[in-house]
């Protein structure tokens, strides 16, 4: 930003309302001595699709903004320009993204910088969102690129220029620490959040009332575009190849997972399947796979998706690097190109390549990996903040949005096909809740990805805890019970030959050693994954309600009670759709600590292979107990009393055209009904409003279950998608 040039620090603030009513506004602050120079790269101005403007206007209507917007200020410094939004004396915040190392973000500064080797909590991320959440219930976000600094009242009270002005009404500022003692009781000192936004003189402020903070996490969502909603297939077991297979072994890999019996529906090739991986070539390598399509029609015939490693640098003996050297980076990745994905150029040279050459050939999603940074090791790999991009970015908006742009790109080739993916990526940013990518990482601390499944309830995005090397039995099942209850079901195994639950130690799997009495692990295994298998409609449906209402799949206990205050430091439980309440067990506990929620009784979860000592246990809310795991068979995973829980028969696979025999559990006395979700699972045809319906299950005693179509007109093209077998009462 220029500095001689201002004779002044002041920022104008202008306030629009974004469709009247629906409870979203925009803050503009600009210099006040005229525009700003350049024009701000914003996440809003690259995001995958429009505001989902009819899920909005379905909402609570919102006639006022949740905080004074007149109390947003800014002011212009040498390093940028800086924001001020207030913050009231008892509020918390949460968000900001993929964020590994904590919950809680009040009385901290958190630096959003891209980045996959976060060491501490500083805020950096391969994921980060400029977006945060208060327990007032409201959301805010900062539409910036830049490695934005916030500051949540962590730092010296605001300086007299800065305070409220006069319309900012009744706002009452934070307490204000008079002593050592109440500063490291309080952990604030100043009743604002400061953004510091780096080379900026403008920057928008999105607000999104709730009422509720839940409430305004959904309009963020469906600000964004509404959650993503994968295929049938998508939710069910994910397997990755070892990295150094060829052709024959991964078909002898799929041949040997259904002869096990082990639930799996995708089908993972990691670099090797390349001619050239670091950068890619986007070529099949002929010694390793000589057919690749006779493979894909194997492999099909299985019913098994097949999804491919690649990353987006170019290297040189790609198809499309002339093509795309005009339109990228002026730095190269291990001598790739670094596409510009935000000119149509790039994207069409890209994706339309792989639409040829993968995608019509039935390959059915892509892990996107290394589109994020890294920095904090030995070799730095990716291309650095100076970087300069055809589209006028430069390496550091890069960073910030190369993970959404990639997935937009790839995303789109299956929209055009009117076939739905679920993939993977390595990076994210704001408005990503469309995009059908589960974010991952190459790091493996237990508790960091409980963590993660979290804090990405927060931010519109979705996380997968994978299971890759384990330290010992208990590990790999306590990480596969972590893994099925999370937005994605994916066993990593690209480091070993053999399933891990054949051999878990990675040395002695590679020298082909099989684990001493392997078969009763095998069994364990396979009863978690035929767990999620069970699952999947209701998943499925909790996924509907992500897309057309902006509910989190997976959310911390705060979202749904903020005023209860054990909710606010619990960053070890989640709800799970609706009705589950999920708090994993780590590797080396017999027992834990379980926060109980208020406002109803919770029944321990009970089939026939988890929990079968304990039984269906009641529990009244708003207490912790302790919860004895005896054996690996012990699940902490409860359900709100009052509910009808529907449980699929386990199957080998998903596939593309399933038909679920559904057991309904029935948790209590007078249980609410159940929506389940309907369509073809397969196609986007539900984006025009004809294609879906929802399918209401009631339970009483006097009559028993019954199920009726609740959107009279719409039937769905998959009218034998559940059949219901029976009920169960389980407590």
């Amino acid at each position: 930003m220029p500095r001689a040039e201002s004779s002044s620090h002041e920022v104008t603030s202008t306030a629009i309302e974004i469709y009247p009513g629906l409870g979203v506004w925009r803050v503009s602050l600009k210099p006040a001595w005229g525009e700003p120079t350049g024009s701000p790269v914003t996440s809003s101005s690259h995001r995958a699709l429009p505001p989902a403007r009819e899920a909005l206007a379905e909402m609570v209507p919102v006639a006022e903004p949740p905080i004074p917007l007149a109390a947003i200020t800014g002011r212009l410094a040498q390093r940028g320009i800086l924001v001020e939004i207030p913050l009231g004396s008892t509020e918390e915040v949460y968000g900001l993204g993929l964020q590994l190392k904590s919950l809680r973000q009040t009385g901290k500064k958190k630096t959003l910088r891209v980045n996959s080797d976060p060491i501490a909590d500083t805020g950096d991320s391969h994921a980060p969102v400029p977006f945060y959440i208060s327990t007032a219930g409201y959301g805010v976000l900062v539409d910036t690129t830049r490695y934005a600094s916030f500051y949540f009242a962590s730092h010296k009270a605001p300086a007299p220029h800065s305070q409220p002005p006069a319309e900012a009404g009744d706002w009452k500022p934070a307490y204000i620490a008079t002593n050592t003692e109440d500063l490291y009781r309080t952990k604030r000192v100043s009743s604002f959040v400061q953004v510091e936004v780096p080379f900026e003189s403008a920057v928008d402020i999105f607000v999104f009332a709730g009422p509720t903070m839940l409430d305004a996490v959904r309009r963020y969502n469906l600000y964004s575009g509404g959650g993503a909603l994968p295929p049938l297939w998508g939710l069910g077991i994910w397997y990755r190849a070892f990295g150094k297979f060829n052709q024959r072994e991964v078909l002898g890999l799929a041949s040997e997972l259904r002869a096990a019996r082990m639930p799996c529906d995708v089908l993972g090739l990691e670099p090797g399947w390349q001619t050239k991986a670091y950068s890619c070539s986007y070529l099949w390598n002929s010694g390793s796979f000589p057919d690749p399509d006779a493979m894909i029609a194997e492999l099909r015939r299985q019913h098994f998706e097949i999804n491919l490693w690649e990353h987006a640098f170019v290297h040189p003996t790609s198809p499309i690097f002339d093509a795309l050297r005009p339109v990228s980076g002026d730095l190269a990745v291990w001598k790739g190109l670094v596409p510009d994905f935000t000119l149509s150029v790039a994207r069409d040279v890209f994706a339309g390549y792989h639409c040829k050459a993968f995608v019509e050939k039935d390959i059915t999603g892509f892990k996107l990996d290394e589109c994020d940074h890294s920095d904090f090791i030995a070799s730095p790999w990716s291309f650095p903040e100076h970087s300069a991009f055809p589209g006028g970015l430069d390496g550091e908006e890069m960073h910030s949005l190369f993970g959404n742009l990639y997935a937009r790109t790839m995303w789109n080739i299956f929209r055009e096909r009117n076939f739905r993916t679920y993939s993977e990526v390595r990076s994210g940013h704001a408005f990503a809740a469309p995009l059908p990518f589960v974010l991952y990482s190459d790091l493996y601390d237990q508790r960091d990805f409980l963590r993660g499944v979290i804090n990405s309830g927060f931010s519109g995005q979705l996380w997968s805890p994978e299971v890759r090397q384990c330290a010992s039995e208990e590990d790999l099942i306590r990480r596969l019970q972590m893994v099925v209850l999370s937005p994605q079901a994916l066993i990593n195994a690209w480091m070993v030959p053999m399933p891990p639950w054949r051999q878990f130690d990675g040395e002695k799997n590679r020298a082909g050693e099989l684990m001493p009495g392997w078969e009763a692990l095998e069994g364990q295994a396979r009863a978690v994954l035929e767990l999620r298998m069970q699952l999947v409609p209701y998943l499925y449906s909790s996924f509907a309600q992500y897309h057309f209402c902006g509910t989190p799949v997976c959310r911390a206990l705060v979202l749904d009670d903020p005023d209860d205050l054990a909710n606010g430091m619990i960053d070890d439980q989640y709800v799970l759709g609706p009705h589950l309440l999920v708090a994993p067990i780590m590797t080396g506990q017999t027992t834990r600590r379980v926060y109980l929620p208020r406002g109803n009784a919770w029944i321990l979860f009970s089939n026939k292979d988890f929990n079968t000592s304990q039984g269906a246990m009641r529990y009244e809310g708003g207490q912790w107990i302790d919860f004895e795991a005896p054996g690996l068979n012990a699940l902490p995973v409860f359900v709100r009393e009052n509910t009808l829980l529907p449980l699929a028969e386990a199957l080998p696979f998903v596939g593309r055209e399933p038909r679920f025999k559904l057991t309904i559990q029935v948790y209590g006395n007078a249980p609410a009904d159940f929506k389940l979700y309907c369509d073809d699972g397969l196609s986007y045809d539900f984006e025009n409003g004809a294609s879906y319906n929802w399918l209401a299950l009631s339970w009483r005693k006097e009559t028993g279950l019954t199920s009726r179509l609740t959107i009279a007109g719409r039937p769905p093209p998959r009218e034998d998608l559940y059949e219901i077998v029976g009920a169960e009462v389980v407590a």
